[in-house]
């Protein structure tokens, strides 16, 4: 597993949803109670960015039609959807966000940014 920086800590603050990329692979990466947390950014419901969602519970809540997923494991804990997000190991250190991504994984969602953009 290589983990990749996608982003200062500060950059991530309590209780906030921001997307970031690294390479090809694109996250939602949030923080509850001072953790830091990385899914795949796109719910499982119709592919909505779960960035421009916002935190609840002890989940990653989508915009576009009020699925929610546990940060931790994934799964969803409120409809419609009914497939879990990806999750990803997060690891911060010396005030950076570093993401595990597994070698040669493929990036999960749908292509929304121009390859080199």
């Amino acid at each position: 597993m290589e983990f990749k920086r996608v982003a200062r800590s500060g950059q991530v603050p309590e209780g906030i949803v921001r997307r970031f990329f690294a390479d090809d692979h694109e996250f939602a990466v949030a923080r509850l109670n001072g953790k830091a947390y990385a899914t795949s950014n796109y719910c499982t419901h119709l592919d909505c960015m779960l960035s421009s969602g916002k935190l609840v519970d002890d989940g990653i809540g989508c915009s576009c039609h009020g699925s929610a997923f546990d940060l931790e494991t994934g799964e969803p804990i409120c409809p419609p959807a009914t497939v879990a997000i990806k999750t990803y190991p997060v690891q911060e250190r010396d005030g950076e966000i570093f993401v595990g991504v597994e070698a040669g994984e493929m990036p999960v969602g749908p292509r929304r940014r121009r390859k080199g953009a």
